[in-house]
């Protein structure tokens, strides 16, 4: 028997982790022990709840003889579905547990304990770094959510930099030897303070607010949730000495913002923006190499971690990827050859239709 499989549940609603000290400790101490990730924090927990909750979601505590040993964060999906809740501002699905426990004990324990009947369950968006994939089971199945990309700093920056295609040097020079010809300074700056943090956040969502996230009603403002959320996850973090806003001016003007989180050697770039009416120059280019410099330089982040989809730009910057994946568990083996059924059905309807 499975480690995770005599553990004791307890459903709670999700307000106990904002309402519980100590809840928020447990929590803390279970992602320290796994991962350690700084967008896994119980503050920042709180503050995806605080915005971005539907208020049915379940806080599912479980204990083994002695202490809490797994913390997860659930909402119903219907018809006696449950996944992990998942705002899109967070790389990784919401759980945390000693690493001694296997996931998918885990989740096969929750979904057949404290969600009564449960038909599946998906954890979401986990990093095989932490949670390490394995084989499909009999009511078990592994699927690709994306590629993400990381950057480990080793050397130093020219070493670096001279094995990053030929394009990239070339152009980056050209950028710079522009800039300097038309008078205009470009630099780098970096907010790291509590009473800093505002400021920036307020000048990267202006930035993003004239670029296409805003038609699509995305982009980060003061006055959205999204805004809000920025502002409580890096306040927080900047308290711990966590946070950092990296800036791109051209003279005093900014054209280019990087919202990150550090901990423990590993810098992650939560968002990027840029201005894009800037049409002959590649703002958010020109911050990277600023900052990867500047990284290298300080020797304090061995690790840059994107944590978002990886696309065209970050392989200029890396050849590394791994795949961020789904797990989910289903309450009978038949279940989950239903579910591939229908799956491929849709698929083939798709696929008829554009025939």
């Amino acid at each position: 028997m499975s480690t995770s499989a005599s553990l004791l549940w307890q459903n709670l609603p999700a307000a106990a982790l904002l309402q519980s000290p100590d809840l928020q400790a447990d929590w803390n101490r279970l992602n320290a022990a796994r991962g350690d990730l700084p967008f896994l924090t119980a503050e920042a927990m709180i503050a995806a709840l605080d915005n971005f909750a539907e208020g049915r979601e379940r806080l599912l505590v479980g204990r083994d003889a002695s202490s809490i040993v797994a913390l997860f964060l659930v909402v119903p999906t219907g018809n006696y579905k449950w996944s992990t809740f998942q705002a899109s501002q967070i790389p990784l699905g919401a759980w945390v547990a000693e690493s001694r426990l296997p996931l998918p004990d885990l989740a096969r324990s929750l979904s057949r304990g404290p969600l009564g009947f449960c038909l599946a369950l998906s954890v979401t968006q986990i990093d095989p770094l932490f949670a390490p994939r394995g084989d499909d089971g009999a009511d078990s199945e592994n699927s690709d959510y994306i590629e993400t990309g990381w950057i480990d700093l080793l050397g130093n920056f020219d070493d670096y930099w001279n094995l990053r295609g030929k394009n990239l040097r070339q152009n980056m020079r050209k950028q710079r030897n522009k800039l300097a010809n038309e008078g205009i300074v470009g630099h780098m700056r970096a907010w790291t303070s509590a009473a800093d943090i505002d400021g920036a956040i307020e000048r990267y969502g202006v930035l993003e607010s004239a670029g296409w996230k805003a038609a699509q009603g995305t982009a980060i403002h003061r006055d959205n949730a999204q805004g809000r959320f920025y502002g409580a996850l890096l306040n927080a973090a900047a308290a711990r000495g966590e946070a950092v806003v990296y800036e791109y001016l051209f003279d005093d003007r900014v054209v280019a913002s990087n919202l990150c989180l550090r901990r423990k050697g590993t810098l992650v770039v939560l968002k990027t923006t840029y201005d894009e009416s800037i049409q002959s120059y590649s703002p958010a280019f020109l911050l990277c190499q600023d900052e990867m410099e500047q990284l290298y330089a300080e020797k304090a982040i061995e690790r840059l971690e994107y944590y978002g989809r990886l696309m065209d730009w970050h392989t200029k910057w890396t050849a590394n990827k791994r795949t961020i994946y789904h797990l989910t568990l289903y309450r009978w083996p038949l279940l989950k050859a239903f579910a591939g059924w229908r799956r491929r059905r849709r698929a083939g309807v798709a696929a008829a239709k554009h025939a």
